[in-house]
């Protein structure tokens, strides 16, 4: 048996002699004599050999004939198989070997090639080990996102119902006559603190289907009027601190058709409409706009806040991840707008944020027109 420290020589050929004399000019690898095809085929099973010489010349069952099948065995990958003769040689070319060589040439030239092929094996099963090791932590990392999907979507099922409750009797508690004007302003905050614990279950939520492709647009032709409709719904979702912000809506009014999910819409403003109200102070300024341009609509969310520090932008759309200045203490995950920019690709458009510190932020995000083939809209010229 081989040396586990030594690299494996075999030598395919009826005559002995020919690995005696070649053993000695191998200082770093162990030669071992095979005398025929059968005994090759079941020796190179156990002890895969890093460089095989075989001679054109072998009794019995050609090598041509037996090498296309050893090249096929996934334990002899990384085996360099070097056919030696005076005849033949082509057909073992044909076969599959590595590297041809007459059986005249002399043994320290024939050392030499065996010693390129060696570093070539040696070579290959570096590699293997790198990519083995590669392997081993990709199927890792997909089992931990197996597992860490499993878990999101676990706890936003079991989390939405229960939260959907509370703020359901928080609204009933909150128009109910008899509660003090004083304990009604608190239970609007917990409202509005319920409300975004929801939208930070559902982001997350969200953005695990869109990376897994399972979450499926319902496009519809949106015009001026369901735009405008759209950013009203978000604002309401926002919650009431948007009540002490100066909030202003400008949509052009024949705005070209666009192809969006109005309902994926509505959330995407709604995470952009948030996220601008968590920079500003009260008093501060959002602004929605909606443009026509000649292959998109534009939609711009402004506002005058204390603006994101340039470090920060380029990691801002990545989930988990959020601006390290804020104007308030309210924990986040960073999905919302993780969320966004996964909406609005999957859309086809593209989302994008400018923003300097101390002068606010303005995050705009493009929405394909409709186009001529669109059955909706073939029906609506028609």
């Amino acid at each position: 048996m081989p040396s586990a420290d030594l690299q494996t020589v075999f030598v395919v050929a009826a005559d002995r002699a020919r690995a005696a004399q070649l053993a000695p000019l191998l200082r770093q690898a162990t030669v071992i004599h095979v005398a025929d095809a059968e005994t090759l085929l079941r020796e190179a099973h156990v002890h895969p050999p890093d460089v095989a010489l075989l001679y054109t010349d072998l009794p019995g069952v050609p090598p041509a004939q037996v090498l296309p099948l050893l090249r096929q065995r996934a334990e002899l990958g990384g085996t360099q198989w070097l056919a030696v003769g005076t005849q033949g040689l082509g057909a073992m070319l044909g076969a599959g070997a590595d590297a041809l060589i007459s059986d005249l040439t002399p043994p320290e030239a024939l050392a030499l090639q065996v010693e390129v092929l060696l570093a070539r094996a040696r070579q290959h099963h570096t590699l293997q080990g790198r990519v083995n090791a590669l392997q081993r932590r990709m199927d890792t990392w997909e089992h931990e996102e197996r597992v860490r999907d499993q878990l999101v979507h676990m706890l936003v099922h079991d989390l939405k119902n229960p939260i959907a409750a509370v703020m359901g009797l928080l609204d009933i508690v909150q128009e109910d006559t008899r509660v003090p004007d004083d304990s009604r302003e608190l239970i609007k905050v917990a409202r509005d603190e319920t409300q975004h614990l929801l939208h930070l279950a559902v982001n997350m939520l969200d953005v695990r289907k869109i990376q897994a492709g399972k979450m499926h647009l319902r496009r519809e032709l949106m015009f001026t009027p369901m735009f405008q409709e759209v950013i009203d719904l978000a604002r309401g979702d926002v919650g009431s601190g948007l009540r002490d912000r100066r909030f202003h809506c400008e949509v052009e009014g024949s705005l070209s058709p666009a192809s969006a999910d109005p309902e994926i819409l509505r959330r995407v403003l709604a995470n952009l409409i948030s996220n601008a109200m968590k920079h500003t102070t009260k008093g501060g300024t959002i602004g929605v706009t909606v443009r026509s341009a000649p292959d998109a609509v534009h939609v711009r969310v402004q506002d005058d806040g204390e603006g994101i520090p340039a470090d920060d932008i380029p990691n801002l759309f990545a989930a988990f991840e959020q601006s390290r200045l804020t104007l308030h203490g309210r924990f986040d995950t960073g999905m919302g707008l993780a969320f966004c920019k996964l909406a609005i690709e999957e859309h086809g458009g593209t989302i994008g944020v400018e923003s300097e510190r101390g002068h606010g932020s303005t995050f705009t995000f493009t929405l394909p027109l409709a186009q001529d083939d669109d059955d909706d809209f073939a029906e609506l010229l028609t």
